[in-house]
């Protein structure tokens, strides 16, 4: 396993630092692949027909949308005597370098500045998809959220071809809301992380429309939630999650135009209302979780501001019915 001082010399200079002895050119990785991620290109090299197999599942369904530079990942799958779940990982941030270990046998290096990620994976946690995917597969597309996009913990609808942006703390109901929304006639983009288009003028946000997710309390707001499995997961509250393509009565879309941000207050009591909120609140929630190099960084704070300049409220519910009735005025009348 590597130690925590060996995580910091890759950090501080990796181009300079000798790889760990199982890590190889990407002359070597002979299998390829391509992916769309949030409708970005990722190219995938690997030795492993398995771990193509992994990223079907993880990204497949995306379809190519975004004109940017490729997100460049380098896969290669070792052999292992262990047939345990690897631990969980530790990560390292040193600038433009991101690193994450788990053991000798699993971990990436993650170059932020030039969208590369090389990783190492066993076979023991190939073994685990759920572990393989969130810990490891899934860790390229963090180059997305600091070098193309930004992220917002948001839920996201449309209506008639305008977007709502649904804001909140984890438990504020922004799934719950996404879902009613999408079954009352909206058009679903996703239901807790939306990502900001990096550049251009409009307020453009993409997120995973195949997929909801719900806590398992949410059966007794939706008949057909009932009797479903509690989803594995590698990280994270017990949920079920459920793909949207088998949903006849779900309309996905993997983009959509902002008009309206709307930060969800199920807290305060008193009657229902939607009333303005503050933009300083508002600007500070969506920056917290913000990460990478200064000049992504900058364009990311540039993304926030282009999309904050949409009008922003508190929706203080208790009742679903009314919150969609509600958010439904506010875009077919703008008030």
């Amino acid at each position: 396993m590597l130690t925590i001082e060996q995580i910091e010399s890759v950090c501080d200079d990796p181009r300079s630092s000798s790889l760990p002895h199982q890590m190889v050119e990407s002359s070597a990785l002979s299998l390829r692949a391509v992916f769309y991620p949030f409708g970005f290109l990722a190219e995938v090299r690997t030795n492993s027909h398995a771990v193509l197999e992994q990223y079907g599942e993880l990204w497949g369904k995306f379809q190519h949308q975004q004109n940017a530079p490729p997100v460049r990942c380098d896969v290669q799958l070792v052999e292992s005597d262990a047939v345990d779940c690897p631990p969980a990982p530790t990560y390292r941030l040193g600038l433009p370098f991101m690193v994450c270990v788990a053991d000798r046998d699993n971990y990436c290096i993650v170059d932020l500045e030039r969208s590369h990620a090389r990783i190492v994976l066993s076979q023991a946690a190939l073994r685990h998809p759920l572990y393989a995917q969130y810990f490891l597969l899934g860790v390229p597309a963090c180059c997305i959220a600091t070098g193309l996009a930004t992220p917002v913990h948001a839920g996201c609808v449309t209506l008639n071809g305008r977007g709502v942006l649904l804001c909140g703390d984890s438990g504020a109901g922004k799934s719950t809301l996404s879902y009613a929304c999408a079954r009352a006639g909206w058009t679903y983009i996703t239901d807790d992380a939306s990502y900001v288009l990096n550049g251009g003028s409009g307020r453009i946000v993409t997120g995973n429309c195949h997929q909801v997710r719900f806590r398992p309390s949410a059966a007794s707001l939706f008949p057909e939630l009932e009797g479903c499995d509690i989803t594995p997961r590698a990280a994270g509250k017990p949920s079920i999650e459920l793909p949207t393509a088998p949903m006849t009565h779900i309309t996905p879309a993997q983009t959509a135009a902002v008009d309206f941000i709307v930060f969800l207050n199920r807290r305060t009591p008193g009657p229902p209302q939607l009333v303005p909120y503050r933009k300083d609140v508002a600007r500070r929630f969506m920056r917290q979780i913000l990460y990478g190099p200064e000049e992504s960084l900058a364009r990311q704070y540039e993304s926030i501001e282009k999309l904050l300049s949409a009008e922003i409220f508190e929706l203080r519910y208790h009742d679903l019915s009314w919150a969609i009735d509600r958010l439904q005025i506010l875009v077919t009348e703008g008030q």
